[in-house]
């Protein structure tokens, strides 16, 4: 007999145990391949430097971000920047100088949706947004926000990667170089599209620039399939397509060996071997069958008019859960069609108020949602849209708004924030900031620290140039940080 004879229930708890610790393990296992990449992953040239991390204060709190984009130019003044002396000098000429994008300056003009202060930070929200006006106590506001163009593709660009023109590497590229996914059966970026539109460029906004290709944003079909072409078409053979791929393979590996170091192909096979593992993922992701009633019903997704974005944020939930990096949301469609963005040149009451209906209630919905399920800790979500609207109307007498790029309002919420407070300010028609001046590259280098990234050192060598997300310029805003 040995000394130390095993009982049943000795047998039974190392048993359980066991068995919990092989999963533990395999799921720490996951963590550790995505975070932090190894430069093989990653896909680094030879003059890459980047390492992972530096995490100092509040920095490193989140561990996956949401980004919802509202296109075409979200009007401060008639969100979430209350202007009361904007309402005494209602039609009167402004006497500040204008550079309009249009150049058709007309009078102030006051917002006409009426606002009330809420929760107990006291914020001011326009009856646009009543879910969200409940949600003010988890949303950190960043009131002084500025951009460096007033045309939206330029902007939008900037908002996305930092720079006003085409081809750079944006957020979410960035964010899927450095820290990769956990869940390796989904891409560590996921764009969700507006199912009324496309944003202008399309797939250029979530591009990987020159980053390595397979960290370019993966966009599922708002309608359809959610992945074009994932599935093989049921008049093809099981025995024709295999042969197909053992083709495929052999041609991958002859170019491979004859062009080294070509990241476009090495992209192309990681790309095919993510895709047989979404056969099974992405049917599991995209059922809403598991979801109570109770929460479809707070996202609202069998309401006719918010039903299609509710069903994205519901889904950037679902696809977080299960371990994507970066979800981006698009609240908008293509420029130049008010009905379908936020871009009201012709009529701010009209417009703002089609598109404040549809997107609300939706993103209410995701924060409550997040916190409820205790993500919202390690969870950061980032309200976003390209550019603000002018205190003046878009021509004498007319309803509408033109661009604003002078100063707007962005807002983040969750991990390492102070929740229910509000950073900067704006002037009192709210034409330009008063205090604490935001750019894109302070706002990039924020969302940077708090996924505990120094934004100085997460570069790619390209052209001669070590580049990064905020160029040569940001700071981190440490004003809003827990």
């Amino acid at each position: 007999m040995p000394d130390n004879p095993i009982n049943r229930r000795h047998f039974l708890t190392q048993a359980a145990g066991g068995l919990g610790s092989i999963a533990l393990t395999a799921l720490l296992a996951d963590e550790v391949k995505a975070y932090p990449l190894t430069p093989a992953q990653r896909g680094d040239n030879e003059e890459s430097s980047f390492s992972l991390p530096r995490r100092t204060g509040g920095g490193g709190a989140a561990k996956r971000v949401i980004q919802i984009f509202c296109c075409g130019g979200v009007s401060h003044i008639d969100t979430f920047d209350y202007k009361p002396e904007l309402i005494k000098m209602d039609g009167k000429e402004c006497k500040k100088v204008f550079d309009t994008f249009f150049a058709q300056p007309g009078n102030l003009m006051k917002s006409p949706f009426a606002f009330k202060q809420h929760g107990k930070s006291g914020k001011w929200v326009s009856e646009l947004l009543p879910h969200l006006a409940g949600r003010v106590d988890d949303i950190t506001f960043l009131c002084s926000m500025k951009a460096k163009s007033a045309n939206h593709t330029p902007a939008t660009f900037q908002m996305n990667s930092g720079f006003t023109l085409n081809g750079f590497p944006c957020l979410g590229a960035w964010l899927s170089y450095g820290l990769g996914t956990v869940n390796q059966d989904l891409p560590a970026f996921v764009v969700l599209p507006d199912p009324r539109g496309l944003p202008a460029g399309g797939a250029i906004n979530w591009t990987s620039g020159f980053l390595p290709a397979t960290h370019q944003g993966t966009a599922f079909n708002p309608k359809g399939n959610p992945v074009d072409n994932l599935f093989p078409s049921s008049d093809v053979k099981a025995a024709d397509r295999q042969a197909a791929l053992g083709l495929l393979h052999t041609m991958n590996q002859e170019f491979g060996t004859s062009n080294p170091g070509d990241s476009a192909l090495a992209a192309r096979i990681r790309a095919y071997e993510l895709a047989a593992r979404m056969q099974v993922s992405i049917p599991q992701v995209v059922s809403f069958e598991s979801e109570p009633e109770h929460i479809k019903k707070l996202y609202g997704i069998d309401d006719p008019v918010a039903g299609g974005f509710a069903r994205n944020c519901l889904l950037a939930r679902r696809l977080l859960e299960r371990g994507v990096r970066f979800v981006q949301l698009y609240h908008g469609g293509a420029f130049g069609s008010p009905r379908i963005n936020w871009d009201a040149h012709e009529d701010i009451v009209e417009n703002h108020t089609k598109q404040a209906r549809s997107m609300d209630q939706p993103v209410a919905a995701l924060l409550a949602d997040l916190k409820q399920r205790g993500m919202l800790d390690d969870t950061l979500i980032l309200w976003t849209t390209e550019f603000g609207r002018t205190p003046i109307t878009q021509g004498v007498g007319k309803p509408g708004r033109d661009h604003h790029p002078f100063a707007y309002t962005c807002w983040m919420a969750g991990a390492g924030l102070k929740p229910g407070f509000s950073y900067g300010s704006t002037d009192e028609i709210g034409y330009d900031t008063a205090e604490t001046p935001v750019s894109v590259y302070d706002f990039h280098a924020t969302v940077l620290h708090l996924l505990g990234i120094d934004h100085t050192k997460l570069t790619y060598y390209h052209n001669g140039t070590r580049r990064r997300l905020t160029d040569v310029h940001g700071e981190v805003i440490h004003g809003i940080l827990s």
